[in-house]
């Protein structure tokens, strides 16, 4: 008998329509906290990566690309994307990546930089990208928080493709920043659990 699916087995349709919609308003980039919030939220109180191995819309899509579409070449994934050193090495460098995102949105918050309307693909290429929402009346810091926020969605959802296609349809989350750091906490909060024991 078949495996009935199961509520969160669509949610690659969420990660699908967040890329989709921000194409058409930028300020949508903003729901993509959740994908910061949820996996933190759960590996804290739980203890467990239930995130990454059940409700990673992510990971759905790039598995539905690359088993059922066929877009996969299935290879291993090399050593070194698995290594320690890159793993977190990758996650260092996408938290100094965020920072510098923030940094830029406070400048613009207090005047002392300009909304740079701009989508940054591999944190270099920069994409104009014309604004949609002028009679929103929103501040510019949110606009460029959204437009920095949406730079690093898009970047590590292309990185995402690209191994995918070169590799495993999963590759992505072998060294994800989020599975990655979440992977931390979790081995912290049991190894505390089991001190307390």
């Amino acid at each position: 008998m078949k495996n009935k699916k199961k509520w969160y087995d669509h949610l690659w349709i969420v990660s699908a329509l967040y890329l989709i919609l921000g194409l058409f308003n930028i300020l949508f980039a903003w729901l993509g906290l959740l994908c910061f919030f949820i996996p933190l939220i759960i590996s804290i109180f739980k203890g467990n990566k239930a995130y990454c191995n059940k409700y990673c819309g992510r990971g759905q899509l790039f598995q539905l690309l690359g088993n059922k579409y066929k877009l996969s070449r299935n290879k291993d994934i090399p050593r070194f994307l698995k290594s320690k050193w890159f793993r977190y090495s990758f996650l260092v460098f996408f938290l100094l990546m965020f920072t510098n995102m923030l940094l830029i949105t406070v400048q613009v918050f207090v005047n002392a930089s300009n909304l740079k309307e701009v989508i940054t693909l591999f944190w270099t290429w920069k994409v104009p990208w014309q604004s949609v929402f002028g009679s929103l009346n929103v501040p510019t810091w949110i606009t460029q928080f959204a437009y920095g926020f949406y730079s690093m969605m898009l970047t590590s959802t292309l990185l995402g493709l690209i191994t995918m296609y070169l590799f495993r349809p999963r590759s992505w989350c072998v060294y994800c920043p989020m599975g990655t750091m979440t992977q931390t906490i979790c081995k912290i909060k049991n190894k505390k659990m089991i001190d307390l024991s």
